[in-house]
């Protein structure tokens, strides 16, 4: 149950997985629309990790059969990559996995095909805003519920949303999944404590329903028991002695920690 405790030495390992994954949902990011297959978007991520010298490592990841997890709709995670074909109107959650060098990056996005309904894209919306806040709470010498109470105080400020109880982040450094959890709710100033060389994946699930889910009989698909719709972001941050630093976003997480107003821990 310890948690890995990175050297900065390390950390610069993580970012090169960290940018395999970041870029490769980039180019998902504009690969996914109406018309296109869950399967085709699952071989573009795999040719995209492949090409920038990673490897998927989701893909045979206690069976699970792809190189992104590809959540619909209702489906809120580890929707497998399958024969659906994306109809306007829909949105999709990507989760993506890097392995470089033995170092793990793990990041989503949710990504709307044409347009949806304002409450829909507000959805997303708060989903991504909330990651970012509890990302931006993550200080030295703090505790990591610091992160799931701002998750949570941030969704309950913008409206009536489910938060997903039964799943969390992660650590995450030579493993995808390593201790500890970050839940999505919950009292600050618990947990493990945050000090420079933790690597932590904050992934946020909302829905607008509630947060009941089941997992169907694939023993992956997690859909909403509401059938409401729900949206996924994660991104894998480590702490430096400056702070955090987004190993998965592109610019390192410079600009929305600088527009939360906290100092940014990249380089």
């Amino acid at each position: 149950n310890k948690v890995q405790i990175k050297t900065p030495e390390q950390i610069e390992k993580m970012r090169k997985a960290g940018l395999v994954v970041g870029e490769t949902l980039e180019v998902l990011r504009v690969a996914a629309r109406p018309g296109v297959t869950l399967l085709e978007l699952d071989a573009i991520a795999e040719d995209s990790i492949r090409s920038r010298g990673g490897v998927p490592s989701f893909k045979g990841y206690h069976g699970f059969p792809g190189s992104i997890c590809a959540s619909v709709d209702e489906v809120v995670v580890h929707g497998i990559p399958g024969s659906r074909v994306l109809a306007e109107g829909d949105i999709i959650s990507i989760d993506c996995g890097a392995i470089v060098e033995g170092w793990h990056g793990d990041a989503a996005i949710t990504v709307a095909m044409g347009s949806v309904p304002e409450k829909v894209s507000e959805l997303m919306r708060v989903t991504e805003e909330s990651m970012w806040h509890g990302i931006a709470a993550a200080r030295l010498g703090g505790r990591v519920t610091d992160i799931s109470h701002a998750i949570e105080t941030y969704v309950d400020s913008q409206g009536d949303y489910g938060i997903l109880e039964d799943f969390s982040g992660h650590g995450i450094g030579t493993e995808m999944h390593m201790e500890p959890s970050v839940f999505n709710y919950g009292k600050p100033g618990k947990g493990a404590k945050l000090q420079r060389g933790i690597a932590l994946a904050v992934e946020p699930m909302l829905t607008l329903g509630g947060p009941a889910v089941t997992t169907l009989d694939d023993d992956w698909t997690v859909v909403t028991d509401d059938g409401s719709w729900a949206a996924h972001f994660e991104h894998t941050f480590a702490l430096t002695s400056d702070g955090a630093w987004v190993l998965t976003a592109l610019d390192g997480g410079e600009e929305m920690l600088g527009k939360l107003g906290v100092p940014w821990g990249g380089h």
